[in-house]
């Protein structure tokens, strides 16, 4: 939810600059966009689709997130002379060391998912037992790099409650950099002076 709204307002953002400065908005020139597609059907197979996602275990399922993580990093890898790319990459880490240090699914402490479930359906869920898609209930001092856990919540009372982590934040602000620089390099070739081009055709 926190990356779909990120990107939106970079499409916001970036649209509206494009506007003011009179210029084009353009899609970030992305390589290999077949990646991303890839690097997600391991996630909608174990994680998201119903008629799936009981057929696997455990295991599997942790799998194919670690799998699918890692070939989101080789995605930033190709595109990493892009803007924002280098945010993406670095959330994405953060999020892979603590699921792989956790074994293969997110951390959420009990305290957190308290905030999003009923008491009675939070007292049914034993610790280490998976909790919504991809989260797993651990108690703090079983928490592996615990900082990067999912461990954020918004402000109570908002209409949305979900948790999510620093990796989630950071991945967050390079998708909507990216949107709002439409994915420039980040070193623009430098453009040969026109006297010195002159001479140059002179020789």
């Amino acid at each position: 939810m926190i990356l779909l709204v990120a990107i939106l307002a970079g499409l916001v953002v970036g649209l509206s600059l494009a506007r003011v400065q009179k210029r084009p908005w353009t899609v970030p020139p992305l390589r290999k966009p077949w990646l991303v597609i890839i690097a997600f059907l391991p996630q909608f197979f174990n994680l998201y689709l119903p008629a799936t996602r009981t057929w696997g275990s455990d295991d599997l399922a942790a799998a194919g997130l670690i799998v699918s993580l890692a070939l989101l990093l080789v995605f930033c890898w190709f595109n990493r002379r892009l803007s924002g790319v280098w945010l993406l990459a670095l959330g994405l880490a953060f999020n892979f060391l603590v699921i792989a240090a956790n074994g293969g699914f997110m951390p959420i402490s009990p305290q957190t998912a308290s905030r999003l479930v009923l008491p009675e359906t939070l007292a049914a869920l034993g610790n280490g037992t998976r909790f919504g898609y991809k989260d797993i209930l651990l108690l703090p001092e079983q928490t592996r790099l615990i900082w990067l856990s999912d461990h954020f919540l918004p402000p109570e009372g908002f209409p949305y409650q979900v948790a999510f982590s620093l990796g989630d934040t950071v991945i967050a602000a390079g998708a909507f950099w990216l949107m709002v620089t439409q994915g420039k390099p980040l070193e623009a070739p430098k453009n040969k002076p026109k006297h010195k081009i002159a001479k140059e055709s002179e020789c």
